[in-house]
């Protein structure tokens, strides 16, 4: 399987929910512009029902479109990493790169084992 998929979670910071929204408008419209219809196959974004935490699913052909893609976002997720809590789940076969690349993120991996 080379399709990777993402669950990235966030813990909104007191008072920044606002400041949260303004840079996941960002994050998207880069997606929409540079990713969609290439390596991003899902970017969706939800909000528990009290909007303190935010739950991202994403999925892209294979472990270059995630490279591609935090590449792309880089600097707006570094300031959402600044007003959040984050943990990161990164599902499939990713490659060495893409390993080393999400390091510092602290991703959970999980290996691909067979499915539809």
């Amino acid at each position: 399987m080379e399709k990777i998929q993402i669950t990235a979670e966030f813990k909104i910071h007191q008072g920044k929910l606002e400041d949260f929204k303004i840079i996941a408008d960002e994050c998207i419209a880069i997606i929409k512009e540079k990713e969609a219809g290439k390596g991003a196959l899902q970017y969706d974004w939800f909000f528990s029902p009290d909007q303190k935490e935010c739950v991202v699913r994403e999925t892209y052909t294979d472990s270059n479109a995630v490279l591609t893609h935090m590449g792309n976002i880089g600097e707006p997720i570094g300031r959402m990493l600044g007003i959040s809590d984050f943990s990161l789940k990164l599902y499939g076969n990713p490659s060495e790169e893409l390993q080393n690349a999400a390091a510092g993120l602290g991703p959970k991996v999980y290996l691909y084992y067979q499915g539809l």
